[in-house]
């Protein structure tokens, strides 16, 4: 795709297609059913404000002044314009698992919470699906399912909010198969603030000839909170019209095989576990096509301390594509070759983000919308709402070295940090994702082979030194060739957005002396500045790790 010149986005564009949301009128506030005529507004003093101020890691919690649940635009528009004029710090909330402190911090004095914007149906005048951007996953898959067969490639833990999922890319089981979240996202609606610091909410979509286009493509993984306040996506595939809902997104698979082994650590040594690693990374080399027979299989290799005990594979494929249960069973043999046949067991115990799966030892099939519904409520992470955690994340090009599996294997089994829930996960990727160029979504990661996931989860503030210290250490030595982090590059490509990493704007911690915002957005930063520069020139929507307004020229 020809990359757009963003100067059409500027102010005079911009009011082409607004449409102006200002304090809502009383007729557009009852045409809303159920809705209050204000956002309802949690005071410190309300039994709801402590469960509103936290989100999936407890180690970030805000204290502001309140809390605005909303559930239509206009009360969105309302909400914010009230908090421009009082000169008020705002954040926003959707799901709340946003593994940083971009929701949740010291400055914020006003929580827009989209938690209730959450319906989910078909715009018929859009010829696309609505979603609002307070929905959970599960609720977006299961509303999309029932009603009308079809679904997108979001991730699998259930209760993630759509709000930042699909701003930051998205991605799930699906992705191998049918690209990313955002590969089917049509339109978005975005409440922003002018130059004049007034609000106003403005629908944005992928057509060519959209004034606004360029507000659609920074939510296409540009991340949540930098230009706005997301209300509303609507959903249509590429390349598809029909008058018929049901043919608009992917259907899922009518069945899924399911398989999830685990390996115990006493019959691992050094030398299995790397043949494991390795033989994970090469299989993914050599299945990495979107046409490949094995582009419906995806799997995560989740290597938990020694201190779990085990070691877990979970992998799932469409069963109703030619030899479903040979590509699964050559693959899982492929991968444990170097593992004694008696070291691979069912996974009777929870095995890093996966709680107990005995009856997948032997793949089992199940339909498509229960195995989702198993497989992400069966997370024992999204549980417990006390846990705290540190992450870090890498897009893989190439297979992982003997030097980066040997790290991995000596920060796994160190001895001087028990800790069952410290581990590296690696995520299938390629297939239908690396099918779109890098610049044609915000989305810039389009030719690796699979993802690392570097984290810690704990439940006491007394032990954040050591966990954060155990999962810098593994990570900066994996990547100590490129400076501690995943540099883009021939074996690397930067960092997930929709896992943030709270060290990466630390010189300390990055001493690669490449930018934060380049292992993110790569190539694509420039173009989201001026993007941001457009839509949020006062710079309402930021956190601490947003995309930063251009030099003034």
């Amino acid at each position: 795709m020809k990359r757009r010149s963003v100067l059409t986005g500027t102010a005079a564009a911009i009011a082409t297609t607004t449409i102006e949301a200002g304090p809502a009128t009383a007729a557009s506030r009852a045409s809303v059913a159920g809705a209050d005529v204000d956002a309802v507004t949690v005071l410190p003093s309300d039994a709801r404000y402590a469960d509103l101020v936290v989100g999936n890691n407890a180690r970030w919690v805000a204290r502001p002044e309140s809390v605005r649940l909303v559930r239509t635009t206009e009360q969105v528009v309302q909400a914010v314009q009230e908090a421009v004029n009082g000169n008020k710090r705002i954040s926003v909330r959707s799901g709340g698992h946003c593994y940083t402190d971009f929701v949740f911090n010291s400055e914020v004095q006003v929580v827009i919470d989209t938690s209730l914007l959450d319906t989910i149906s078909y715009d018929k005048k859009l010829k696309a699906f609505e979603v609002g951007a307070g929905a959970t996953l599960l609720h977006i898959y299961e509303s999309l399912f029932k009603g009308w067969g079809v679904t997108i490639p979001g991730g699998m833990c259930y209760s993630v909010g759509a709000g930042g999922h699909i701003s930051g890319g998205g991605y799930g089981m699906l992705s191998r198969r049918h690209g990313l979240t955002v590969d089917h996202l049509y339109a978005v609606e975005v409440v922003v603030v002018d130059a004049t610091g007034k609000a106003r909410s403005v629908v944005a979509t992928r057509e060519s000839d959209d004034p606004n286009r360029d507000l659609w493509w920074a939510h296409t993984g540009g991340g949540g909170g930098n230009f706005g306040i997301v209300t509303r996506y609507w959903f249509r595939s590429p390349g598809v019209s029909s008058a018929d809902p049901s043919q608009l997104l992917p259907k899922p698979p009518k069945e899924v095989l399911v398989s999830a082994l685990a390996m115990p650590w006493s019959q691992l040594d050094k030398e299995s576990f790397s043949s494991l690693v390795h033989n994970f990374g090469s299989w993914h080399e050599k299945n990495n096509a979107a046409d490949s027979p094995a582009a419906s299989l995806c799997s995560f290799l989740m290597m938990n301390h020694r201190a779990n005990g085990s070691i877990g594979i979970l992998t799932q494929i469409d069963a109703t594509v030619p030899d479903a249960e040979k590509v699964l069973a050559d693959f899982l043999k492929y991968i444990t070759s170097a593992v004694s046949d008696t070291a691979v067991r069912p996974m009777t115990e929870p095995v890093g983000e996966l709680g107990a799966l005995p009856d997948f030892y032997t793949p089992q099939r199940l339909p498509w919308l229960t195995s989702v519904k198993l497989l992400g409520t069966s997370n024992p992470t999204l549980t417990n709402p006390t846990l705290r955690g540190h992450h870090k994340s890498a897009y893989l090009r190439k297979n992982l070295t003997e030097a980066q599996v040997a790290s991995m294997y000596k920060h796994l089994t160190r001895t001087d940090h028990e800790n069952s829930a410290s581990m590296v996960v690696l995520l299938s990727f390629g297939g239908k994702i690396n099918d779109v160029a890098s610049g044609d979504t915000a989305a810039a990661q389009r030719d690796s082979l699979f993802k690392g996931l570097f984290q810690s989860f704990w439940a006491d503030a007394e032990n954040d030194d050591t966990n954060i210290a155990w999962t810098r250490d593994v990570y900066s030595e994996v990547f100590s060739s490129t400076g501690g982090y995943p540099v883009p590059g021939a074996a690397t490509d930067g960092c997930y957005i929709n896992y943030p990493d709270a060290d990466i704007t630390d010189t300390r911690q990055n001493t690669t002396g490449v930018p934060w915002y380049t292992l993110y957005y790569k190539d694509n930063y420039p173009r989201l500045q001026q993007i941001k520069a457009a839509y949020d020139p006062r710079n309402t929507f930021r956190h601490s790790q947003s995309i930063v307004l251009p030099p003034q020229t």
